[in-house]
């Protein structure tokens, strides 16, 4: 099934102290170590939403905005559907650069089972859904919308109101047993915590 890869950078980086896309890591931009990981899954496009598209130019890739601004991460999956007019779109967080492409893979394989098709196909760590190293249907739209109306805007909420598909830790550890694809990286010590993790391989 052809699918989009969309890259959410919405957030406003207030621990960080300044747009933490473009904090370097090893001596790349976070944003780019991002793109790396989802390259080759097979996409038929890859995008980036953000409020500020200026600064993501030299990437050479398609920016959308908000459609609905102000609505959190849960609006930027939302702009993130409206764009593509693929079946499928893998949502990726821009703060997360040890994102794993074979646990990206697996998901989009499970969308082929003879439960779905599903609204959402998310993995959950430690009991907690990651929402932004997720795939989302084109039929989960409405209740986003929906969600969006009534200003209910935890991911959590959506997921429990659509036909989600829960990827947990035992299904997915011989991919990630250590849950590293869901380290967020907010705050410097969060760099440091990355890049000792990379350069050790």
């Amino acid at each position: 099934m052809d699918f989009t890869v969309a890259i959410m950078a919405g957030g406003q980086s207030r621990r960080m102290g300044t747009d933490k896309a473009f904090v370097p890591i090893v001596g790349r931009p976070m944003i780019e170590h991002v793109l790396a990981r989802v390259a080759d899954l097979g996409q038929t496009d890859t995008f980036i939403v953000t409020n500020t598209p200026e600064p993501y130019a030299y990437l050479g890739l398609p920016v959308f905005t908000d459609v609905i601004p102000g609505a959190g991460s849960l609006g930027g999956i939302y702009s993130a559907l409206v764009h593509p007019s693929t079946p499928l779109t893998c949502v990726v967080g821009c703060d997360l650069p040890l994102a794993s492409p074979d646990l990206l893979r697996y998901l989009l394989a499970c969308a082929a089972e003879d439960a779905g098709p599903y609204d959402a196909i998310v993995p959950r760590y430690q009991g907690t859904p990651q929402g932004l190293h997720a795939l989302y249907g084109q039929s989960a739209r409405p209740a986003i919308a929906a969600h969006l109306t009534e200003r209910r805007y935890r991911i959590r909420a959506l997921l429990a109101d659509i036909h989600t598909r829960f990827v947990d830790e035992p299904e997915y550890a011989h991919l990630d047993p250590d849950g590293r694809a869901f380290h967020n990286v907010n705050t410097p010590d969060d760099v440091a915590a990355v890049e000792q993790i990379l350069r050790a391989g």
